[in-house]
């Protein structure tokens, strides 16, 4: 696999603590050894590193009051935190009492919030680590990333079919089950089954529900799982205003990667065309635009709108300031713009965008229509939103 460049970028002052989550395999580890190549590291998937720390989480305090200044003037790093969450209290005291920053790395926060453990109350910046993005590779194959995603090793692999499906069945499911995080092992497999065909649709509980066996309650549980271990995200409609005609209560389900997503669908797309395919372009733009408020620190929101009637516009971005449709077409006709025309009657965005796959760029009645790679550019430079 080549180095590559990561967006992320942790430029912490001296004393500053951070937390790093991510998914596993979304290269954390990496990037941290190559951002922070002089600090101690203390990997907790280590064996026996684990079993000697959760037993005396105090001999973190005790090995490092060993190092000398020199060891110490750089972050600590502790990787897979979420594993042994009373080492927290550990780090809070060596924050305080000692001045040392940390940079604590997992692939989630839930059992630390559910054990309680010492979140460091604000002492720690939060970062996310996700797959590679567009703007760290300098040549992609769109269908390359809508089928193998673009978690590192699967990128890259040849093979990436047998390794997302061990992705899926041996890390995402079996993640969940070894955190303890839910007990119910044969309905939480049943409804990770299910969930696949709702994938970035309307979601409805009930009818989960009734595939799982469980009620409507433990569903919406099993996908808050999923969002706080960072498999998932949640978008919700955009209300700016009551409309008794715009759906305004059903969210959507995204996966946190195009090739996990494939692979839980049993999905391969052949050709830039049809309905697979336009699913697959819609949630890899949502993915850029995900990493790109959270790299650039910009926190806009990310929502969609839909009318009863069936009339939608997939992502409204900062509260209706840009309004997109993904279309996976290479030619865009005037009857495929009528949802942006009412949206941009209602609301009158600064920005009302269709992203395609024509060749060239042009603009139709107030809307700019973009081919991809253009606007996956102009994304990244700061020109659609900042």
């Amino acid at each position: 696999m080549p180095i590559i460049k990561r967006a992320l970028n942790i430029d912490l002052p001296p004393g500053q603590s951070a937390f790093l989550w991510g998914a596993r395999k979304t290269g954390k580890s990496t990037y941290l050894k190559t951002r922070f190549p002089d600090s101690l590291v203390f990997d907790f998937l280590k064996t026996d590193l684990f079993l000697e720390f959760s037993m005396r989480p105090s001999l973190l305090r005790e090995q490092l009051l060993a190092r000398s200044d020199d060891e110490l003037k750089h972050p600590i790093i502790l990787d897979e935190v979420q594993k042994i969450p009373q080492i927290l209290d550990e780090v809070h005291w060596l924050i305080e009492n000692k001045g040392l920053s940390f940079i604590l790395c997992g692939s989630s926060a839930r059992k630390l919030k559910r054990g309680k453990a010492n979140l460091l109350g604000g002492r720690a910046w939060r970062y996310e680590m996700f797959p590679f993005v567009t703007a760290e590779l300098k040549d992609w194959n769109l269908l390359q990333v809508l089928n193998r995603g673009m978690i590192p090793d699967h990128y890259y692999q040849e093979n990436y079919r047998k390794a997302l499906i061990a992705y899926t069945h041996d890390y995402l499911k079996e993640e969940v089950f070894a955190e303890g995080l839910t007990r119910n092992i044969p309905a939480f497999s049943r409804f990770f089954d299910s969930m696949g065909y709702s994938h970035g649709e309307l979601t409805n509980y009930s009818n989960i529900a009734r595939d799982c066996g469980v009620d409507s309650k433990t569903v919406k549980e099993y996908y808050q799982i999923l969002i706080d271990t960072l498999l998932g995200t949640r978008i919700e409609p955009f209300k700016r205003r009551q409309n008794r005609h715009v759906i305004s209560r059903s969210a959507k389900f995204y996966l946190f990667d195009t090739g996990v997503a494939g692979a839980i669908t049993k999905r391969h797309i052949d050709a830039e065309k049809g309905e697979l395919f336009g699913k697959a372009f819609e949630h890899f733009i949502l993915m850029e635009l995900m990493a790109h408020k959270s790299y650039k620190e910009l926190d806009y929101e990310i929502n969609f709108w839909r009318t009863k009637s069936g009339l939608e516009v997939d992502f409204v971005l900062g509260g209706g300031e840009v309004a997109i449709e993904v279309k996976g077409s290479t030619r865009i006709e005037k009857r495929d713009l009528r949802s942006m025309k009412v949206f941009i009657e209602e609301y009158s965005p600064r920005k009302a965008l269709i992203v395609c796959s024509e060749r060239e760029e042009r603009v139709c009645d107030q809307i700019r229509i973009m081919p991809f790679r253009n606007f996956l550019r102009d994304l990244w430079e700061g020109e659609i939103i900042s």
